[in-house]
């Protein structure tokens, strides 16, 4: 997207500090209650603290210049820490949590200080529910007119996605935790409290299995805006050498890093000197209709016609 270039790193700097406070928190109300719902929630949030680390490595060697090694430059490095973050949010959050969850289950143990948690919590779910609404700000801001669920898997910009996938996660698993506790607590039965942990774990393992599709598509190569297309489209059409678009293929090396190919019928006509001034006139008006674009390879050939696709045999 055009304003791709533009992301910064605050929105992520952000659910850093405000996860390392809520795990620290976690933790300490988790030894004290001796809740697994709350030693879930302490475990996803440290396991947040570490993924978004990995986000902020991934967009620095995503920024990196292009070398002869990486004529392409290093943008899909954030996809591949992005898809490293959902592997940690499947495992390190998810299925611990639901490990925690079964063994209460099987061996419930009386929750203590229950006000303590409760109260950490939600000032927890308030200061979550803050950063996911600035996720939902910024994305829906990103969006324009695009279906808010149609962007999330349309859009390239990977690390927003992740974060938002984290604090949505964060959110659902803190109000659940509450709900374990105090059922918990109410009904003197500590099962509910691992029914809780085993929750927050399916939540996460849901989210990291979403944003793991989502990202390995991204990592393997995956096209740019479809707009793309329609706008090179548009743009050969204003320059009278080229006759016609044959094809075009665009693909998403990185966030707010587009490679274009394009074949194109020139007139018959036209010289070889005239072609590449119109291919450079094209590739100057295409990348300002579309700043992302990074890269532009433009390929003269010939419309096939029926006889040239099949040519007839010939004669013994």
């Amino acid at each position: 997207m055009s304003d791709d270039k533009q992301h910064g790193t605050g929105h992520i700097i952000q659910s850093l500090l405000v996860n390392v406070a809520i795990a620290a928190v976690k933790a300490v109300a988790a030894y004290f209650t001796k809740s697994g719902s709350m030693l879930a929630e302490a475990l996803h949030s440290f396991s947040d603290c570490g993924n978004q680390l990995l986000l902020l490595v991934g967009i620095r060697q995503a920024r990196k210049p292009a070398d002869e090694k990486h004529p392409f430059g290093y943008g899909r490095a954030v996809y591949f820490w992005s898809f490293m973050v959902a592997m940690m949010l499947f495992l390190g959050g998810g299925v611990f949590s639901i490990y925690e969850g079964v063994h209460k289950i099987r061996e419930p143990e009386p929750v203590e200080h229950v006000w303590l948690g409760v109260g950490i919590l939600a000032i927890s779910l308030c200061l979550e529910g803050a950063a996911c609404l600035s996720n939902i700000k910024e994305l829906n801001k990103r969006r324009g007119k695009k279906a808010f669920m149609q962007y999330l898997k349309d859009t390239t910009d990977s690390d927003l996605v992740v974060v938002f996938g984290e604090n949505s996660a964060a959110v659902l698993g803190l109000a659940l935790a509450i709900a374990a506790l105090g059922l918990a607590s109410a009904t003197g039965d500590g099962r509910w409290d691992g029914i809780g942990s085993a929750a927050i774990g399916l939540v996460l393992v849901g989210v990291a299995v979403f944003l793991a599709t989502e990202v390995s598509s991204l990592l393997l190569g995956e096209r740019a805006d479809p707009d793309i297309e329609i706008v090179a489209r548009e743009v050969a059409k204003t320059i009278p050498e080229m006759e016609k678009v044959l094809n075009v293929l665009t693909m998403q090396q990185g966030p707010g890093e587009v490679l274009v190919h394009i074949k194109i019928a020139f007139t018959p006509t036209i010289t070889i000197e005239d072609a590449c001034l119109a291919i450079n006139v094209f590739e100057e008006r295409l990348r300002k209709a579309r700043p992302e674009i990074r890269w532009v390879f433009a390929e003269p050939d010939i419309p096939k016609t029926p006889s040239q696709l099949h040519p007839k045999p010939k004669a013994a």
